[in-house]
């Protein structure tokens, strides 16, 4: 491992405790009585099977509190823009911990505090205390690590507040498919769309999907400017000295990868869903014409959407809903948590697949990126259930063409279960995953069907979950062992048996 970037206090020792740590040695604390537990160096990966790297172990993040000043590029022929933060995050210890991990990249970091190291919980109780810490990158093997020391150690089940302050260029960093995402600089200013693990690219995260936190969010950027995030607006948008501060408070619980603060040149609108549900949409003001025509029009279906689908699965999850509309060029659309983004338009039957995911991947997400299916094959078939509501394509002749498809183009040899790092977006998980789901419902009965998708909801809500947790729901549900007809639909290679 390379380490291009070091920064730190007194950190000789910082560097190696966490160099240890990345290479899985195990590094002892000080010589203890026998009846002490030796804190550890918190695990600097998630383990995921796809992105390693991504997220950290040993605590779990209960609140990001993020202050964000962005500059958008000066020049809309150069996208570089400049990011200045603070990131204050309040955690809980799962183990007894003499450093954590969290992951950062393309920032350099200033300062790190550590408060409330004493039990106590906010920035207001407990000592502030400057903490050792050291910054590792290595882009082979997509490591980029911030690793702080603690003294005192933290105990398991202990809170803590760690605040970091630091900066960088923003630009347009990709995914390990070329794809881009996480903090994108646009002309007028940024679209955030994390998904898998790019929350990383603007604030030090525990970027894993399994451990769920809530978010404030104060963006401050040049006056004119809109910045828009998850939730709900907390103060009214503030102007000093040419800038703007937008406040955004997410209180129900996130994965890292939904979260966002996208930046550019929006005009807000605020409506109404079922029981009052703040429906919050930002359109750029450049989105014109049949792009803004179209998606004024789909947008105007998101109340009905909710209840449609409330009917189906049970009460929309999250405190707010809405859109931010982009002119970005990139053709990107992603569910992120109350917010989704859409570039350029907001078509119907993508607004009604990114408010499916508010269910399927939001509220319940994978806890193993190779489980992505479960998302996108769930939100293909939401897709299909509001077409044949609005009358223009029955459930059965959706699922007929998409077998079809699969038919003609030979896309049934990839296992959409454990698709590979580098197949999570393909076609096959979004066709071939929501086939799945209609051969289920049409396998065990709609009565069974529903009753098991209500369950899995409720069972793994503000959570995350695999496929074999779906399975053994459904199985429940219907009284049945579907072990043969998962493996049918999604596993082996060749065309599964047609309902």
């Amino acid at each position: 491992m390379t380490h291009l970037m070091r920064k730190c206090r007194r950190a000789v020792v910082a560097v190696i405790l966490v160099t240890a740590s990345l290479a899985g040695i195990s590094v002892p604390a000080q010589a203890a009585p026998r009846t002490e537990t030796r804190a550890a160096a918190g695990a600097a990966g998630s383990g995921d099977p796809y992105f390693p790297n991504a997220g950290n172990g040993g605590y779990n993040v209960l609140h990001y509190d993020l202050a964000l000043r962005y500059t958008p590029p000066s020049d809309p022929s150069v996208l570089v823009g400049h990011l200045t933060a603070e990131a204050s995050i309040t955690l809980r210890a799962t183990e007894d911990l003499e450093s954590l991990n969290f992951d950062l990249r393309g920032h350099e970091v200033f300062a790190v505090w550590i408060y409330g190291t004493d039990g106590k919980h906010g920035e207001s109780q407990g000592e502030r205390i400057p903490a050792e810490w050291a910054q590792m990158r290595d882009d082979a093997a997509r490591v980029w690590e911030l690793a702080i020391t603690l003294r005192p150690k933290l105990k398991a089940g202990q809170e803590a507040v760690i605040e970091i302050e630091y900066s960088g260029n923003t630009g347009r960093p990709v995914d390990t498919t070329g794809a881009l995402y996480g903090w994108v600089t646009t002309s007028d200013g940024a679209m955030v769309v994390n998904e898998p693990e790019g929350a990383s690219t603007w604030y030090p995260v525990n970027d894993d999907p399994e451990d769920k936190a809530t978010y404030t969010f104060r963006i401050t950027v040049p006056e004119g400017k809109a910045a828009v995030a998850n939730g709900l607006p907390g103060r009214r948008p503030a102007t000093k000295a040419g800038w703007t501060t937008w406040t955004w408070e997410a209180s129900d619980p996130m994965a890292s990868y939904l979260s966002t603060a996208s930046v550019g040149d929006f005009a807000l609108s605020y409506g109404e869903g079922p029981r009052g549900l703040p429906i919050i949409n930002a359109i750029d003001a450049n989105v014109t014409g049949q792009a803004l025509t179209d998606t004024n029009a789909a947008l105007a279906l998101q109340p009905r959407m909710i209840r449609f689908l409330e009917r189906l699965f049970g009460r929309y999850p999250f405190e707010a809903f809405g859109a931010i509309v982009d002119d970005d060029s990139v053709g990107y659309a992603l569910e992120n948590q109350t917010r989704p983004v859409y570039s350029q338009v907001a078509s119907e039957n993508t607004v009604a697949h990114e408010l499916g995911h508010q269910w399927f991947g939001n509220a319940v997400s994978p806890a193993d990126w190779r489980d992505i299916w479960l998302n996108e094959g769930w939100a293909t078939y939401i897709e299909w259930l509001w077409a044949e509501q609005q009358g223009k394509a029955t459930v059965a002749k959706q699922f007929t063409d998409a077998v079809a498809e699969l038919d003609r183009k030979n896309l049934w040899g990839l296992n959409i279960a454990d698709p590979g790092r580098d197949n999570l977006f393909v076609e096959q998980i979004y066709r071939r995953g929501g086939a799945a789901i209609h051969a289920l419902r049409a396998e065990v009965g709609d009565v069974a069907f529903f009753e098991g998708a209500r369950e899995w909801l409720a069972r793994y809500d503000n959570s995350s979950a695999i496929t074999k947790d779906f399975q053994e729901v459904i199985e429940e549900a219907s009284g049945r062992q579907l072990g043969a007809f998962f493996n049918d639909w999604l596993r082996e290679g060749d065309r599964p048996a047609m309902p």
